[in-house]
């Protein structure tokens, strides 16, 4: 009596014996498998050149993703390089400011940028960016670790962006002395677009515009 095998025993046999088919070569044009590309009954040789593609095809869209990305993050390189270039060409300490929200809305496409300092020098107590703080915005700030990314939550910093109503994502970057616990700043950016600052998106970018931003800005602090 001819015991049934089971197809565990094999596919352990097959894994066990790799050889097996090129030894009886003739049981592959009658081995026959499903195709779900064809919709009918394939050879194994068949089958085999279905898998190969769709591991080809995997690999290929694979690697246009990871062209993507570079792509991507080469354009982020670059701009960032021209931001920083424009932040070292400031004529004055005065400049420093605008010049770092002007690059950030023209270089980075930022629909609405701003910024508060608080702590600055005397001599610059009069600019836009010593405008008042609320004590509350400054615990906020001294709070976050990493910047805010989210819905516009009707913070008291959208309120400082112009057109204000029409922000619907906001992102927000304290600005502190390496090391410092206190945040001297806050760097806002906004858009009308709710998508473009998201709770889930990554921050380690906007992290090193801010690290940038801060080191740039310690020369208006008192």
């Amino acid at each position: 009596m001819t015991s049934q095998l089971d197809s565990n025993a094999v596919a352990d046999f097959l894994s066990d014996n790799p050889h097996f088919f090129e030894e009886h070569s003739e049981l592959l044009g009658r081995v026959k498998l499903t195709s779900p590309v064809a919709g009918r009954a394939v050879s194994l040789q068949e089958r085999q050149m279905e898998v190969l593609r769709d591991k080809i095809k995997t690999h290929e869209l694979r690697l246009a993703e990871l062209l993507r990305i570079a792509q991507e993050n080469d354009d982020i390189t670059h701009k960032f390089h021209q931001w920083t270039h424009s932040l070292l060409l400031a004529r004055n300490d005065v400049d420093i400011a605008h010049t770092l929200v002007n690059g950030l809305q023209t270089i980075f496409g930022v629909p609405h940028a701003t910024l508060r300092l608080w702590g600055v020098a005397e001599e610059f107590a009069h600019t836009w960016f010593a405008a008042e703080v609320s004590e509350d915005a400054k615990l906020f700030c001294n709070s976050l670790t990493t910047p805010y990314c989210g819905p516009n939550q009707d913070f008291e910093a959208a309120s400082w962006l112009d057109e204000a109503e029409t922000v619907r994502s906001i992102a927000m970057l304290p600005l502190r002395v390496t090391g410092a616990p206190s945040a001297f700043g806050l760097l806002v950016l906004g858009s009308p677009d709710p998508q473009r600052f998201t709770a889930d998106m990554a921050t380690d970018f906007l992290s090193k515009i801010g690290e940038t931003a801060s080191a740039a800005l310690t020369c208006l602090l008192d």
